[in-house]
């Protein structure tokens, strides 16, 4: 309902990533349009606070990442959280600790709170850094604003522990698979 991906992809000015601003009632034709056009890999951006997109994205999706920041008002959502998980039936997902402070330990406080109420933990933590905001703002991503920053590190390494959590979900999925053969 933002349309901030398609806003910050109408900054970019390119056709690259594809940004597609669709309806929940949407989605499954949106994907099905986009893996017929050869597309191997798609992130939904959901609201927060629309229980019917999330539910419908957590189904359609092979791993959920669900961002908090290191606020208590974000960690008391992780139980209605849950409950959309199981709703969506149960998929592989993991919270990720957003916009932390650069000082202090409030991060590694809410990474343990999380891992307390039973969630699996992303190792990687975005803090608030300028370059994130900077980026954004002109249709950039922190990686191509400041490639060599700590914002870049952090989300070279958020891709790839998202690259290794579906790698991992895709095996098992294959091995299900070929062992009811």
């Amino acid at each position: 309902p933002q349309a901030t991906g398609a806003n910050w992809s109408d900054r970019r000015g390119d056709e690259s990533p594809a940004i597609v601003s669709c309806q929940v009632s949407r989605m499954a034709q949106v994907l099905d349009a986009a893996a017929k056009q050869g597309a191997q890999f798609a992130i939904i951006d959901t609201p927060g606070k629309s229980t019917d997109a999330i539910i419908a994205a957590a189904k359609a999706a092979d791993f959920v990442l669900m961002p908090i920041q290191p606020q208590l008002f974000d960690i008391e959502t992780l139980g209605s959280l849950k409950d959309v998980l199981t709703l969506a039936g149960n998929p592989r997902a993991a919270v990720l600790v957003n916009r932390a402070p650069v000082q202090g330990k409030r991060h590694a406080e809410t990474q343990q709170a999380v891992a307390t109420q039973g969630f699996t933990v992303c190792p990687v933590v975005v803090f608030s850094r300028a370059a994130h905001g900077d980026a954004g703002n002109i249709g950039k991503t922190a990686i191509e604003y400041e490639p060599k920053g700590k914002a870049a590190e952090e989300m070279t390494a958020l891709y790839y522990y998202i690259a290794i959590a579906i790698s991992l979900r895709g095996k098992r999925h294959e091995e299900k698979r070929t062992s009811r053969r």
